[in-house]
């Protein structure tokens, strides 16, 4: 009965997500309000420790907000100053096949999105760009979604392990008691950056394949001859951008942390990828490409969404059109170099809500060195960079705002059910905290073995909460607990948490519909994740097996 009422959060989001298809923005409140009763009625925790639990969850949900606003703001402004339309002309320009025009927009320039923005961005903008080059709709949303994997891990500059890993592993202000058993609060940091190298360990024989794997789904799924070999015929090139990816990616994990990986990893692999294919090295004998408009099949194709008006849009140069997105990278280095005194002095400020409402739960928000103040700093940049009207970026403004509302509703419910899910070892029942109990149960089950599942719980989590930050933020405590229990390296188990988040990204509802409305997809998300499972399920147990390698073999 424990771990059944344990496993509240994962069941109400299953049964009102997913077998009741309710949206997101009703179902994360009745998830949230059926976890804080049987909180409360099961498990006994003080009324006000859930009070101050789902106070602390709206703090964490106001960061995280804050970020993806930014993220949103800084698109929406190159959209309308024409950025992203010199960018998607610069892509159509350099090849015609279609395997070689995926693997760079949408691995590629998805990753450093993706890096830079996280939250479902990259599908949201390499689908459209894909269907401007010419692609199905269909096939453009499933090629996206799947492509947005391996980046995830750092997504967001880092998110999703910076805050869902570091606040999961935290009970209020400080580190959870059986996490202390392992380092101290000065040691934290370090290990959270560990973490960072660990999946990039893993992934760089999990990741590297994607690409290969990507053209080998459009061949067969969405050809006129549905091969796999069509795919295969570009398997050198596919694993040189696998390489250009996750290589980069492990090194910036490794030497300055999880905040650059995606980016770096991206922008390098674009500039040598595109250089390579300038240079007609590992290039196909024959260029590849979709069947005839009028011969693709009537799923493929969505009924278009009229774009917003907008401004009418300047013509930049490739040069100018990129300005803003170097900035973001450059920014985002110097104000997170230890070396430099930026980091610290933008870090001084800080909101700090201590005991609250009397109890041990504390947290805090540090607004100036969020990634959301870089994006709406060099959102306000773009303005000079392009010469944009300031009534042009104001319509930026307004669309960005307005496009939070729904988001809001689902992190100020969400990371609250997270956060008591998590606080719940504060109780008159003598149980341990949910996480700490379906850890002590799953141990007994799989034991040693647990490599091979963690990733499963990883992918869980972001299908049901939308989200790898979210999925990291409720799971990684129970992954370090199971880790605990069953004699395995925590820093192992937790990459193996935060690698199957990324898998879970490419199923999960929330991303899903996002990519599908945009191109005019919407109600056919059932197509989509039937497709976007089987990559998943690769990406899943791969990432299980290696971990089990490393677990026996080299740790």
């Amino acid at each position: 009965m424990n771990i059944i009422i344990a496993l509240t959060p994962i069941i109400s989001v299953m049964l009102f997500l997913v077998i009741l298809r309710l949206p997101a923005i009703k179902a994360m409140p009745i998830s949230l309000l059926a976890t804080a009763i049987l909180a409360l009625t099961y498990w006994k925790v003080p009324f006000i420790q859930v009070v101050a639990a789902t106070a602390e969850g709206v703090l964490i949900g106001v960061s995280i907000l804050y970020i993806i606003f930014g993220a949103i703001l800084l698109l929406n402004t190159l959209q309308i100053s024409g950025a992203i339309d010199t960018i998607r002309t610069n892509f159509m320009g350099i090849s015609s096949d279609r395997r070689v025009q995926l693997l760079l927009i949408a691995w590629l320039f998805g990753a450093f999105i993706e890096g830079a923005a996280g939250f479902g961005t990259p599908a949201a903008i390499a689908a459209p760009l894909l269907v401007a080059l010419g692609f199905p709709p269909m096939a453009a949303v499933v090629l996206a979604l799947v492509a947005d994997s391996s980046p995830v891990s750092f997504g967001a500059v880092g998110t999703p392990i910076n805050v869902g890993v570091a606040q999961g592993l935290q009970e209020g202000a400080t580190i959870a008691p059986i996490v202390s058993n392992y380092m101290s609060e000065a040691e934290f940091p370090a290990f959270i950056k560990t973490v960072g190298a660990q999946v990039m360990m893993i992934d760089i024989f999990v990741g590297t394949l994607m690409p290969l794997l990507l053209v080998m789904l459009m061949t067969r799924f969405f050809g006129e001859n549905r091969s796999w070999k069509e795919g295969l015929q570009v398997w050198k090139f596919a694993l040189f951008a696998g390489f250009a990816f996750t290589i980069p990616a492990f090194l910036v994990a490794l030497f300055l942390g999880p905040e650059f990986p995606s980016i770096f990893g991206g922008l390098f692999g674009l500039v040598i990828v595109i250089i390579i294919i300038k240079k007609g090295w590992l290039q196909p004998k024959t260029s590849w490409d979709f069947p005839k408009r009028e011969r693709w099949l009537p799923e493929w194709i969505g009924k278009l969404v009229p774009s917003e008006d907008t401004p009418k849009k300047r013509k930049l140069s490739v040069g100018v059109a990129w300005i803003p997105y170097i900035l973001v990278g450059v920014f985002l280095v110097l104000t997170r170099l230890d070396v430099l005194p930026i980091k610290a002095w933008l870090r001084s400020m800080k909101i700090s809500w201590t005991n609250i409402f009397g109890t041990e739960i504390s947290t805090s928000l540090e607004p100036l060195y969020l990634p959301g103040t870089i994006f709406v700093i060099v959102s306000l940049l773009t303005i000079i960079i392009h010469q944009m009207k300031v009534q042009k970026y104001m319509h930026a403004l307004r669309s960005s705002s307005l496009a939070l509302a729904g988001t809001a509703v689902t992190l100020f419910t969400a990371v609250p059910m997270v956060r008591i899910f998590i606080n719940s070892g504060v109780n008159a029942s003598g149980f341990e905290s949910m996480p700490m109990e379906l850890a002590k149960g799953a141990a007994e089950v799989f034991g040693g073995s647990w490599p091979l599942v963690a990733p499963f719980i990883g992918a869980l989590g972001s299908f049901i909460s939308g989200s790898a930050t979210f999925s990291n933020m409720m799971f990684s405590l129970f992954q370090f607990s199971v880790a605990d229990q069953s004699g395995l390296d925590p820093t192992l188990v937790i990459a193996l948490q935060v690698l199957g988040s990324n898998g879970g990204n490419m199923i999960c509802v929330l991303n899903v519909v996002a990519a599908a409305s945009v191109v005019g997809l919407l109600g056919k998300e059932g197509a989509i994740i039937r497709v976007t499972l089987l990559p998943m399920l690769y990406y899943v147990i791969f990432s299980g097996v290696i971990g089990l390698i490393f677990a026996y073999v080299f740790l």
